[in-house]
């Protein structure tokens, strides 16, 4: 299993990207936790602040858009778009939102079986990061977990994706509008004695284990 999380952007880490992915250099972009915002805020998001395409062609890897929304109910078209894939990048906004598309999709369980059996890189910032833990618990100071657009279910997903242990706090004490918000997310999980990790703006967590390997695998945290 190969993951690059990130407080936000690529990050400090780009070459560990480039390591995990080798020569293969293909990546899914996806952006459905923006889902929230209109059309035409997502554009002008795009073109002002950040654009994945750019940024991802900037280090050598040719990235497509992968619209959750255009698979819900449709877990074996996903599968079938996933396998053309060397990476997916996965883009920040509403945690809960893109937790939402990743489950009416049935990405969720698809990655997992992919990363299990070394088929894909799993990387993301800030949203994209966080759906990694097992909960989103904390993040609800952070995002609204109400967010629910038009095609999406109403019912809140508090689990993560369970590919890592803890949870991710992005933005913290960083020239970022949600640094305020990620202060309180600290609060929150450290009162109940949750583990979890917060990231400065620039840091990432790269993160390798070999689940195939044996019933005691290695992991690594850098």
């Amino acid at each position: 299993m190969r993951l690059y999380l990130s407080s936000y952007r690529i990050g400090d880490r780009a070459g560990s990207l480039l390591a995990l992915l080798g020569d293969r250099k293909r990546a899914a972009i996806i952006e459905n936790a923006r889902d929230n915002i209109s059309p035409a805020a997502r554009e002008l998001y795009r073109t002002e602040a950040y654009d994945p395409l750019v940024e991802l062609a900037s280090l050598g890897i040719a990235g497509a858009p992968l619209d959750l929304r255009n698979h819900f109910g449709d877990p074996e078209g996903l599968r079938a778009r996933l396998s053309q894939f060397d990476l997916v990048w996965v883009t920040g906004g509403n945690a809960f939102v893109l937790r939402r598309a990743m489950k009416q999709s049935g990405f969720d369980d698809l990655i997992v079986e992919m990363l299990d059996n070394d088929q894909i890189v799993y990387g993301g910032f800030s949203a994209g990061a966080v759906v990694a833990a097992p909960s989103l618990e904390g993040i609800h100071l952070m995002d609204d977990p109400d967010e629910a657009p038009d095609s999406y279910h109403r019912d809140t997903v508090w689990d993560g994706l369970g590919l890592i242990d803890h949870a991710i706090v992005p933005h913290y004490r960083s020239a970022h509008p949600e640094s305020a918000s990620a202060e309180r997310a600290v609060r929150h999980l450290s009162s109940r004695g949750l583990r979890y990790r917060a990231l400065r703006d620039g840091e990432v967590i790269v993160w390798t284990e070999d689940r195939r390997a044996s019933a005691d695998p290695m992991r690594r945290i850098a």
